[in-house]
């Protein structure tokens, strides 16, 4: 069984889950996106040494602010993660908010199809050379069944036709074996909940944490991941609450209050792109509200 803890951003759930997983005997398994990168604490409301003492975590600190992490290394930790928490009997929560990592305990995310890097190439030189069209052209002629792929987004577009290049299949075709793989939490029930506040609620908290976390020093982390190269990694460095604090550094306007403005108000944008997910993709889920 897992028992899994997910909501928007600062409503509340990470407080509730660790509560939850000292009175249950259980582990925390982190689905946060951002959580894998050290140093980036003060910006992703990592849980505290004093909150990781309480409950064991598992996701956390897992590699430098500058190497990106993947979907599928996410993945395997995760999985590694609760294999070892179920063999010591003990209760597994899954704790976080982003939509794609979430998904990984529901569904296929990660399939076995490599694409060989000379067909990825000759797809790149096709795109460079004749534009979108040309790529659009060869995906339909190999598609006669039709295509769901967004024809307009050239990052989708590529890459389907590198995968259908790849594998000598149609869209449709690799859809249907994709979602039809077994994944390693297939056999695991799961029991939902979905924390939610209401809007005005959820509004304070942000500008509340926002504004909290200025004060703990975002400022000055940000300055000191900048150092050790994170602005490699876009995965970290374009996250919200960073890459306006890099913006920021950047700018002649060194007004803290613009800076927090900016960050409450992406935060705000990122919440409803939340909802919307939550609202259509999260799988039968219990709502609690806060």
């Amino acid at each position: 069984m897992l028992h899994i803890f997910t909501g928007p951003t600062a409503v509340g759930k990470t407080a509730y889950a660790l509560e939850w997983a000292e009175r249950n005997d259980a582990e925390i398994v982190s689905c946060d996106s951002l959580l894998f990168y050290k140093g980036m604490d003060i910006g992703t409301a990592k849980p505290t040494k004093q909150d990781m003492a309480r409950v064991r975590h598992h996701g956390i600190d897992l590699r430098d602010a500058s190497t990106q992490m993947t979907i599928r290394e996410y993945v395997t930790v995760a999985e590694n993660a609760v294999s070892d928490i179920l063999s010591r009997g003990k209760k597994v929560a899954v704790v976080g908010g982003s939509g794609f990592y979430l998904k990984a305990f529901y569904a296929p995310v990660v399939d076995d199809l490599e694409v060989p890097m000379s067909i990825s190439q000759e797809v790149d030189d096709l795109y460079q050379r004749h534009g979108l069209g040309a790529i659009v052209e060869k995906l339909i002629l190999l598609n006669t069944n039709g295509l769901t792929v967004d024809l307009k987004n050239p990052r989708k577009v590529l890459n389907a036709l590198k995968r259908c290049l790849a594998s000598g299949k149609t869209c449709s075709d690799l859809k249907a074996a994709f979602e039809n793989k077994d994944f390693p939490f297939k056999s695991l029930n799961k029991n939902t909940l979905l924390f939610s506040r209401s809007p005005e609620d959820l509004k304070n908290r942000v500008d509340s944490r926002v504004h909290q976390m200025l004060k703990d020093g975002l400022i000055e982390e940000v300055v000191a991941l900048q150092a050790e190269g994170f602005e490699g990694n876009p995965s970290a460095s374009m996250a919200i609450g960073y890459r306006e604090t890099l913006a920021w550094l950047k700018s002649d306007k060194r007004d803290k209050q613009f800076l927090a403005s900016e960050i409450i108000q992406n935060t705000n944008a990122l919440i409803h792109k939340q909802r919307t997910w939550f609202r259509h993709q999260l799988p039968p889920h219990q709502v609690v509200v806060l």
